[in-house]
């Protein structure tokens, strides 16, 4: 049974800080390509950022560029996020994914086969 579990989240004030963990399980975690989304409430689920298996090719959307840094620890099978200079616009629940179609860094959220429950993230002004 594949798990997707992430932590690291919660309230921070604008300017702050977090670390987003993605912890997988039941899958073999080095061949998968893995990716963050987004979901704001009452907004449709956006792509945050993407890295290869290997933890070399990186892609993240443009709202989060110099900001948001992904990683992985295939060793640890966890996947990483890493959120600095957070805005109030970057509330919204937090979910890590699983991409088994090779080594690509997809954006769009019907690449990914497996998810995690998601995590809030609330950033207050």
């Amino acid at each position: 049974q594949v798990q997707l579990v992430e932590s690291g989240g919660g309230l921070v004030q604008a300017g702050g800080s977090l670390r987003l963990s993605c912890a997988a399980s039941g899958l073999p975690f080095s061949g998968y390509s893995m990716g963050w989304f987004r979901q704001a409430l009452g907004k449709e689920r956006e792509f945050v950022s993407a890295t290869t298996r290997s933890g070399i090719g990186t892609n993240y959307a443009d709202f989060v560029k110099g900001r948001f840094t992904i990683s992985r620890d295939n060793a640890k099978n966890t996947l990483y996020l890493q959120m600095n200079s957070l805005k109030p616009e970057d509330t919204a629940v937090y979910y890590c994914a699983a991409d088994g179609w090779g080594e690509r860094l997809a954006a769009s959220a019907n690449a990914y086969g497996y998810w995690g429950q998601g995590i809030q993230v609330t950033v207050s002004s």
